[in-house]
Formats: C-alpha cells, structure tokens, sequence
C-alpha cells in the first residue's frame, strides 16, 4: 500500500470503539453455543477454573501479540508480515490467515443461520409444545433440508456484506457499539429469569463449585483450546482489528479489556444455561444440541417461556452477526490492499465467492451429504482444518515471531505507545510470548490431533 493510501486509512474512533469491535469479534456463537456445551462436558466448575488461567495467561498474550502485528504494519495479515519481515517466509502465515478466515466464514455462517431459524420459530410459536424427541426430528429435518437453511445462510451473509461494505467507522465500530451494549442486557435479562427459577442454584454449584477430582488433562487440554477459540486468535482478525487501532491507544489494556468481556459473557452465557438446565430436568452434558434441542425444551417449562426463546434466539444471531463481520474484514482488507480493489468491489467479491463455498457447506447436511473425506462431510472438514490444524499454527507463529524475531525495541515501541507509557509489565509479556504461549498453544495443536493425550 503506498503512503497516500495509509494516510486516509481508516480507524477505530477511540477506546470504546476498539473494545466494542473487537470484543464483538471474539464475543459469538463460542461463547454463547460452544462454552456452556463444553463446560458441560467437561465438569463445569473444574474446566471453568482452568479456562480463567488460560484467558490470562495465554489469551491476552497473543491477542497484544496480534494487535502489536497489526498495529505497527498497518496493513491485513498477508500484508503486515511482509512489511515487517521482508524477504522472509513469514507472509505465509498471514496468508494462511486470510485463507482460515475464508473457510471459516462459510462454516460459521451456516450455524448463524441456524439461529435465524429458530429466532423465526421461536416468534412463529412452531416450537411450542414440542417434547425433546419432537425438537430433536425438527433440528434434524431442518438441517437436511434445502431451501430455509439456503435462504438463512444467504441472508446472514448479505447482512455481513452491507455493513462491511460501509466501512470501518460507518461500518464495523457504528454497527458494534449498538450490538455489543444490546447483546449484554439480552443476556443479563435471561441470567435474571433462570436464576429467578426453583432449582437454580444447582446449576451455579456446577458452573461455580470446582470438584478438583474431575480435572484431567483433558478437561486442561479443552479449556486451553476453547480459550483459543473464544479469543478468535490465528485467523487474522485481532492483526487486521489491530491495523485500525490508532497510535495513541493502549494495546495491552485494549487487549485486557477484550479478554474482560469476551470471559463474563461466556461467564454469563453459562448462568443463563445452566441454572435452567437444572431446574427444569436438562443434562449440562448435551453437546451441540444443547442449544438447538434441550434450551427450547427448557424454554417451554418456564412462564413466559416463548419469549425468552426468542430473545435467546436473537442475542445468538446478533453475537454471531458481530463476528462474522470481523470475519469477512480480514478477506475484504487482504482484497483492497494487496489487490487494489475499491471496498465496495473488494466487499461484493468476497461475500459471493464465500456464499459458493458456503452454499457447499450449507448442503452438506442434506443434498450434498454424500461428499465425505474420512466420514466427515464439507462443514466437519471446514470446521476441523480451520479449528484444530489452522488456528493453533497461526496462534503458534505468531507468538514465535513476536517473542524471537520481531526487534524487542519495536515491539517495546508499540506497547509504550513510543515511551509514553511506562510498561511495568513488559518483562512478564515476553516471558509468556517467548516460552508459555509457545509451549501451550503445541500442546492444544498435538491433543487435537491426537497424538499428544
């Protein structure tokens, strides 16, 4: 990019703004789907004990790891490695980024769309009435259909594209300082509701009371993965988020406060769950269908419960909105600066080619279910590369590159904001990025592949 076009580039207003748009990236279906499932599986209080120790020492690391990446280069991923390490291989893990993103934008989209369809459900009244076996054949008939999951999937992805299309100022901060405040009180009025039910204090004791006995290292191994995964580290978003943060923020307390959020909505997310669960006869132990089968369920044995069916069911489609917008931003800044296409050509050609892979994606539960390499179909192999194989390398060069090859002095540069700040914490940073990081973020790579146990 030359120095005309970096000096109308745009940015984040000011605090406020990073937090919200970066936070609103990390904040999404993980917290909200993916932890209350998996700290249910894996002993609530024990697994939620050890996610706390690896969002502090692990996560805030290489999130000011990526924004000190982006913040120095100014450029996307691809472009910000081959800025700061010219003539080196490095640009490879920023392209690999850029690809992660891609891929996981079709898979992430389709379970967004699954929230519009039961957020349209939920209003209609079609889940009312229906007993766990009813909801679990409407789950399954719904995602081995053709037309509603197509017509969802499409219309989130349009959703993603207009606000893209508007920009970092109109578009991403304008967008996420209303969804991020929205999506808490959301939450908070759920928290409210199921702690308000008889029972419910079973379920604090699960998510809160840690029973040290079930803490094996698998359930160490889970929580560092969805620490990882809650953060959306590797996939280029926190690089290319951290290319619009301006000089005179604070990248290590930006970084904190993302981390803040990011842990107490999935904290939230948690009291909302699993009080209920347990109050009204759930399994915190339900997999994915938890959200899909057990909570509208649960909804129904609760006064008032079709309503707060459909605010749950909105607040998932509003934090999935907000992360798939990061998403498609890493593709969108790879396109205008390393291509030179115009941001409106840039959005467009993004949102199409990854609707094709993602229409795939979508099918894959029905009509397209035969295409299987080792017994999984589109969605499983998308979500499997990009979660267990692209993440963790990307999160792994990343802190390698920061804590070995990048000048301390420029990285000292970036988190004193050029010496005016005092950056007590500095020693304590390089520490984790050089060693801990590192050996963390191997050990979730070699467990998910199996051969670390």
């Amino acid at each position: 990019m030359n120095d005309q076009s970096a000096t109308v580039r745009d940015s984040f207003s000011g605090r406020f703004a990073v937090v919200a748009a970066v936070a609103g990236s990390a904040i999404g279906l993980g917290n909200i789907w993916r932890f209350p499932y998996v700290a249910g599986e894996n002993g609530g209080g024990a697994f939620l004990l050890v996610y706390l120790v690896c969002i502090i020492a692990i996560g805030i690391t290489v999130m000011t790891s990526e924004f000190i990446i982006g913040r120095a280069a100014q450029k996307n991923p691809y472009g910000a490695f081959k800025a700061l390490a010219p003539g080196k291989p490095w640009f490879l893990i920023g392209l690999m980024g850029v690809v992660a993103a891609f891929m996981i934008l079709a898979f992430y989209t389709t379970v967004a769309g699954w929230t519009l369809e039961y957020f349209y459900q939920s209003i209609t009244g079609n889940i009312t009435g229906k007993n766990n076996a009813e909801l679990t054949v409407m789950f399954d008939t719904f995602l081995k259909g053709s037309f509603r999951p197509l017509l969802w999937f499409l219309i989130f992805m349009g959703l993603t594209g207009a606000i893209i299309i508007s920009g970092v100022r109109k578009g991403i901060e304008k967008y996420t300082k209303v969804m991020m405040p929205f999506l808490f009180v959301l939450l908070i009025l759920l928290c409210v509701r199921s702690l308000t039910l008889p029972g419910a204090g079973e379920g604090l004791r699960f998510l809160f009371y840690p029973d040290i006995s079930k803490l094996t290292p698998k359930v160490i191994l889970e929580a560092l993965g969805q620490s990882f995964f809650s953060l959306s580290i590797g996939m280029g978003t926190l690089i290319t988020y951290g290319s619009y943060i301006k000089k005179n923020e604070n990248l290590a307390s930006s970084a904190g406060m993302v981390t803040l959020a990011d842990t107490a909505i999935a904290i939230i997310a948690g009291i909302a769950i699993f009080p209920a669960v347990f109050a009204l006869g759930g399994s915190p132990a339900s997999d994915t269908g938890l959200v899909f089968i057990v909570l509208p369920e649960i909804f129904q044995k609760m006064p008032l419960g079709n309503i707060f069916a459909t605010l749950f069911f909105l607040l998932l489609s509003i934090a999935a909105l907000t992360s798939t917008i990061s998403v498609l931003e890493v593709i969108v800044a790879y396109l205008v600066e390393e291509l030179k296409m115009s941001r409106r050509k840039a959005t467009i050609a993004a949102t199409l080619s990854v609707s094709v892979l993602g229409v795939i994606t979508v099918l894959s539960f029905g009509a397209l279910s035969n295409i299987r390499v080792a017994d999984k179909n589109v969605f499983s192999i998308l979500e499997y590369l990009t979660s267990n194989i692209m993440l963790p390398v990307g999160g792994f060069f990343i802190v390698l590159f920061i804590g070995w090859f990048f000048s301390p002095a420029l990285v000292k540069k970036e988190l004193t904001n050029d010496g005016s700040l005092k950056g007590r914490y500095l020693p304590l940073f390089r520490f984790f990025v050089k060693f801990i990081a590192p050996v963390a973020i191997a050990m979730v790579f070699l467990y998910s592949l199996g051969i670390f146990r």
